[in-house]
């Protein structure tokens, strides 16, 4: 979750002297003449979103949309007729690169609000009329609403500020209990994805629970489905239904039979397997029966005979980790506690041990701070580490940059925490106590204590534990690398990602786009090489064994070109409907996106595992523009039908190769569209 204000970043302002500013150029803009006109609106885009970025803002603008509006600010533009507006657009607009676009939205947005509240009598709007509109634009952009950033949000900077501070003002004075319905839905689909930061959907299913007791929020039928995720946090079990707090809930424990406990183990045990979600009574339940009930830790903890397995190997160590790392504030390491002991990741040689150095480990000032300014002082820092270690090895797949540019560094961490979780725990403890991690670049020494700087100016605070530590020394490193590589002809990755991710990474690189002038290059030997490199009828039916780093092109709903993105593939195989599909890791926060053209990212129902994307093969093979292979392990590229290859060339070229065809390149034919 991103805790940034508006404005935060901005050097200070006199306020008071901006709207002032504003006003004037109101003014100037109303005793224009009409052919006059466009050449004052620069002015008043550009206080306005100076004004937008200021604490209070939104009221400031909404004060005035009466004004704005019959100045002319919407004059000549779709927004000029608020009567046939369709909420599902503005999602485009408030995630617009262009600052006039994102300011027009915010204006007509708060000007709708002017109406629905009764401060604005629109002349084609009602106020109904504009409260069931605004309604649909909450639902439409929940992720904004609650600070959830994409690709698109950070591309726009600042401007997505502007835009997350208009929804979040909006659904203030609308109220929350219009979207509750969109809200649960979205909260299920984004635990389907069990992503280990969850700080967001707590905090949604907090403003739920909020509504409902809220006797002014006229909740009508919506919120049904909301009882199963309020008691996941607040009362899983009969004994802490009624959420009585920690302290009372312990005070219960010592009185029940051995009966009752079992229950209590077994009901947190099914919430926190249910929904991804651990309440801190269940930690305060696991404390208490470490003492005389450990018996019990296994059904707490939800394990099969696998887990069960481990945990009785390795009961010292697991006990261990429970005390230093699980407090009713770090609850949400129990769930991955348990899916580590599934994994069986401890009967690898050096984990074990590499976890009791976790547990010992001094950490420096700068990874304290970093921790405390994120998470708060109590538990000790050393405590939220120990939960992120526990979580990131038993949930490899959920990771996420936060609103940060690192996909790279996530997209490492979670390639380590899955394939080689020794090396992981290593990277940790070289950040967390050294406040440096070193790696190498073709023999070379890389560190990231001498770097000159990340890709990121600033890693934000929103992360889990082992990212907030770690991420910012390799993304220093990556970026290092990256500089080592200056003046090679091609593209960097090629000889950064083996590097940076290590040795199970593919020595072999393909990229379909021209570095130097940003065009396709080739796209269709790229396309038959990954058929044969990763399609199992192509390529001798070959799982695929190491996940490999690639590289996607993200285009939006609008099937528009994003920005580049790293990814990992995971596996290629058929879904239970028999289509062939791509199943890869995603670092974005959420990964169930719309890429426009019909490519919508599946996270759940097509056979996907725990945090994983997928895609049909065509489609993905459609947003693919890099990608590594083992060099010593090619299949036949001719094979794949020329049909099946068209169609893929096709849905490149109405997306985001739509602009990117070379004038001399015999592929520069208009693009199919049937």
């Amino acid at each position: 979750m991103n805790d940034h204000q508006p404005g935060s970043a901005a050097p200070a302002v006199n306020f008071d002297k901006l709207v002032q500013r504003l006003d004037e150029s109101i003014q100037a803009l109303e005793e224009s003449r009409s052919f006059a006109r466009a050449g004052k609106l620069p002015r008043v885009f550009d206080i306005a979103r100076r004004v937008l970025l200021q604490p209070g803002g939104c009221q400031v603008i909404e004060e005035r949309a009466q004004r704005l509006e019959l100045a002319g600010v919407f004059a000549g533009t779709d927004w000029a007729e608020p009567g046939i507006l369709l909420p599902s657009l503005t999602t485009y607009s408030l995630q617009s690169p262009n600052t006039d676009t994102v300011v027009v939205e915010a204006i007509s947005e708060l000007r709708l609000l002017a109406v629905a509240r009764g401060l604005y009598l629109h002349p084609s709007v009602s106020a109904e009329q504009a409260h069931h509109y605004l309604t649909q634009v909450l639902a439409i952009n929940l992720g904004l609403l609650f600070g959830m950033t994409g690709e698109a949000e950070r591309e726009q900077g600042k401007l997505a500020l502007i835009s997350q501070a208009v929804v979040q003002y909006v659904a203030e004075h609308i109220g929350y209990e219009h979207v509750i319905d969109s809200l649960i839905e979205e909260i299920w689909r984004i635990l389907q994805q069990r992503p280990i930061q969850v700080t967001d959907v707590r905090r949604m299913i907090t403003q739920i629970a909020l509504c409902r007791a809220d006797p002014n929020a006229d909740l009508g039928s919506s919120g049904r489905g909301a009882d199963r995720l309020i008691s996941s946090l607040y009362g899983p079990t009969r004994a802490c239904s009624e959420d009585p707090g920690t302290v009372v809930y312990t005070q219960r424990l010592e009185s029940m039979d051995a009966q009752a406990l079992q229950n209590e183990a077994t009901g947190f045990a099914r919430s926190m397997h249910d929904t991804g979600l651990v309440s801190p009574y269940h930690a305060a339940f696991v404390r208490f029966i470490l003492e005389d009930q450990d018996a019990l830790l296994s059904e707490a903890l939800g394990l099969s005979s696998t887990g069960r397995d481990c945990l009785l190997c390795y009961r010292e160590l697991v006990h261990t980790l429970i005390q230093e790392g699980i407090f009713p504030e770090t609850a949400q390491g129990l769930y991955g506690l348990a899916l580590m002991l599934e994994r069986g990741i401890l009967y690898q040689p050096p984990v074990a041990p590499a976890l009791w150095r976790q547990i010992r480990l001094s950490l420096c000032p700068e990874a304290r701070e970093r921790l405390q300014l994120a998470y708060g002082y109590e538990p000790q820092p050393a405590a939220w580490l120990i939960q992120g270690v526990l979580n990131m090895l038993g949930q490899p797949l959920g990771v996420g940059q936060g609103n940060n540019p690192t996909c790279q560094s996530a997209r490492a961490l979670s390639m380590w925490a899955y394939n080689d979780p020794d090396y992981l725990l290593q990277m940790v403890a070289w950040a967390a106590r050294d406040n440096e991690i070193m790696m190498h670049f073709e023999g070379k020494p890389v560190s990231s204590a001498q770097s000159a700087g990340g890709v990121a100016s600033e890693v934000t605070l929103d992360l889990d534990p082992v990212s907030l530590v770690v991420v910012p020394h390799l993304d220093r490193i990556y970026a290092e690398m990256g500089r080592l590589c200056a003046g090679r002809e091609g593209d960097p990755h090629r000889w950064v990602n083996p590097e940076f991710h290590g040795w199970s990474a593919g020595r072999g690189f393909a990229i379909n786009v021209d570095v130097g002038t940003g065009k396709l290059d080739n796209p269709e030997g790229f396309i038959r090489h990954f058929y044969a490199s990763y399609h199992p009828y192509y390529n001798g039916n070959q799982p695929l064994i190491h996940p490999q780093p690639a590289g996607i092109a993200v285009t939006d709903s609008a099937a528009r070109f994003i920005g580049w993105h790293a990814i990992t593939i995971l596996r290629v195989a058929l879904d239970p409907e028999g289509q062939m599909r791509v199943y890869f890791f995603n670092p974005n926060n959420d990964s169930g996106q719309n890429w426009g053209d019909g490519v919508r990212v599946s996270t759940a129902g097509h056979g996907e595992r725990f945090g994983e994307s997928s895609l049909p093969f065509e489609q993905f093979t459609s947003r693919l523009y890099i990608f590594h292979f083992d060099p010593l392990e090619r299949g036949e590229p001719a094979d794949v039908s020329q049909d099946e290859l068209t169609r893929v060339l096709d849905a490149i070229y109405r997306s985001w190769g739509v602009d990117r065809v070379p004038s001399d390149s015999l592929q520069a034919e208009p693009p199919r569209t049937d």
